[in-house]
Formats: structure tokens, sequence, C-alpha cells
């Protein structure tokens, strides 16, 4: 691999057209090249933080095979870089690459909780678990700096509204006051996304993620504090960490999740041109064969839009996969399983009747 060709830290290797805009405005080659020759900066690779400020935060999630009713997301783009993510091309609606521009991009919304809590406390809502983040991870770095996801974790909990989380970040051990104190009223669920043992792949899969010792070390913690814990094997992507099904539900077992899910890798919109580049120069030797395995999964073609099978896949490698890991339940995972949360305590709260305790 050529460090000419690759760019460190990041998951795409370049940006793409974003289809919405009428113009767009591409950067030649030969102009980078004279800038580096004059000692110029063709390109910072920092991120950029940007406010933004919608009337709205929580989305209904009208998709019937994503498992979730409601979602809200602190942030739009994700530093985390991970190169098969699905959320990218949700950066073109805000005029935005679906490239680099969704990890060095990251925009904000300060006022996510204010939000929420106008959401929750409305006379016409009735509870039902609302997932943090449907989109783009809640605890990506961002978080660090500006804490909007605990401030909307303290709504959650001042109302006593059942939430959800998916994550890759350890970040989410920092709020684990609150976690314990929503979970006594069985009103949180954590997902722990883990992809892979090997930290050779995590590293080029998910530049910007937490290692793998410490997403395990997470699952750990969370589980050690009686908060119920889903891992996340998704996506799969066949060549690259398929061979690793059973292990990876042997081991999060052991660290104490009470569940798993997974889904085979779909690449939809821009994101297939986005990972063919990244796996040419990340992974040469093994692109035709990883992309033609995703192929064989999706009909011919690198992304399948039907609900109910773009997460499936179909074929003889998606059949393989879903049958270890019917196995790796089966084997790990028999008598474990995620509870249901609470939705009735919210209402009581929102009408103040427990507002003296």
């Amino acid at each position: 691999m050529s460090n000419k060709t690759y760019l460190k830290g990041r998951g795409a290797q370049r940006n793409v057209p974003n289809r919405f805009l009428k113009h767009v405005y591409e950067t030649r080659d030969d102009f980078l090249a004279y800038c580096a020759i004059e000692g110029e900066e063709a390109d910072s690779n920092k991120t950029q933080y940007i406010p933004i400020f919608p009337k709205t935060i929580v989305n209904k999630v009208t998709s019937p095979d994503v498992g979730m009713l409601f979602s809200m997301n602190p942030y739009q783009g994700c530093e985390h870089g991970c190169i098969y993510c699905y959320a990218r091309n949700s950066h073109e609606y805000w005029g935005y690459g679906a490239g680099l521009d969704f990890e060095r991009r990251i925009l904000i919304k300060k006022d996510a909780a204010k939000l929420l809590e106008t959401k929750i406390k409305n006379k016409n809502w009735k509870a039902e678990t609302i997932v943090l983040s449907g989109n783009t991870d809640c605890y990506q770095p961002a978080e660090k700096r500006f804490e909007i996801t605990r401030s909307c974790l303290e709504v959650f909990y001042k109302y006593r509204h059942p939430v959800g989380i998916i994550t890759k970040n350890a970040l989410v051990l920092r709020d684990l006051d609150l976690l314990k104190a929503l979970t006594k009223d069985r009103l949180i669920a954590v997902n722990i996304s883990i992809t892979s043992l090997s930290e050779d792949t995590r590293r080029i899969l998910e530049p910007r993620t937490a290692t793998i010792k410490k997403r395990l070390e997470t699952i750990q913690t969370l589980a050690a504090n009686d908060i119920p814990v889903n891992a996340m094997l998704a996506p799969i992507i066949p060549g690259i960490n398929s061979h690793e099904i059973m292990q990876l539900a042997r081991t999060v077992s052991d660290y104490g999740a009470s569940s798993l899910a997974f889904t085979v890798v779909r690449l939809n919109g821009a994101i297939g041109t986005i990972f063919t580049d990244w796996i040419q120069k990340t992974l040469p030797n093994k692109a035709a064969k990883v992309l033609h395995q995703i192929q064989e999964c999706h009909g011919g073609t690198l992304n399948d839009s039907r609900f109910g099978l773009r997460n499936r896949g179909q074929g003889k490698i998606a059949i393989h996969l879903h049958d270890l890991m019917r196995l790796a339940k089966n084997s790990y995972f028999k008598d474990k399983r995620l509870p249901d949360l609470n939705k009735k305590l919210h209402q009581q709260y929102k009408d103040g009747q427990l507002k003296l305790f």
C-alpha cells in the first residue's frame, strides 16, 4: 500500500459528487501536486464542527425492517469513518458529500436536548423507545467536546422515558451514572457494534473508532452494572470479517452481551463507489474477490434496497452467513435475551404526579 495513494486516519479516500447538486467542482490532482511543490497545504484533513438548528429532533422510522420506531441524532456526519456506513448518503441532503465530507464536516445539533424535552412533554406523545442514534454515532469524538448525548440522557431520565443507544465508542462509559439510573426502571438498552477481533482490520475498516479491546471492556462494564447490552455484528462483509462470526459471538457472550444481531453488508447509493475505491487502495489483492462476494449476496449488484432483503442478503453466501449466525446464537446465546423496556412510567412523570419524588 502506497502512502501516496492512501489517506491515513480516514475511511473514505476521496470525496464523491453530491447527486443533488447541479454544479460540481472537482479538484484536479495536478493542482494538488502543484500545492505540494509550492509548500501550500492542499488538504489539512482536519475535522470541522458546524452548528445547525433543526426544528425537530425525534424522527419517526418508516422502514419496516429496521427494528425501531423512533430515532434521534445529535450529530450528522461521523468522524469514526466506517467505510461501509449506510448513513454516509444522508450527508448529501445537507449539501455535502458522502465520502470525506461525511467524516470531516460534522453537523452539531446543540439544541437537541431542548427539542427532545419539548417532544416527550407533548400531551399527545405516548412513550416509545427512542434510539440514539439511528443514523450516526451519538458517542463519536464530537460528543467528548459538546456533551449533547449526555444532555439528552438527562432529559430521558428526568421524564423516565425509554431510550436505546447504538454506538461503537467506549465513551458511553463516561455516562455510566445515568445509564445505571435508567436501568433501575428498565429504561435503557445499549447496542455495541463490534465487527472484528482483529485490530488490523478495525484500523482500516473503522479508523477512528474505539479499539476492539475497549469495546469488549465496555460490554463487560455495562453487563457488570446490569445494563442490557446487545452486540451488533454489523455489517458482516464476505471475505473481510465473515470468517470471524463464531469467534465474535463467543467472545461477546463471554464478556456479558445479552443478545446478538447482525446484518449483511450492502453498499447503497454513493457508498458503492466509496467502498470500491477504498478496498482497491487498502486491500488490492482481495478487492475483486470481496466485491464479487458482496454482489453475490445482492443479486449481482453491490446493493439491494428492497425491505426485508437489503440487510439479509440472498444466495448461497448469504445463506451460509445466516446458518453460521443461527449456530452462534444456539451455541452462545441460547438462554439470553434483552428485556423489554418500561413504557408506562413516563406518563406519570410527564403528568407531574411523581415530581415530589
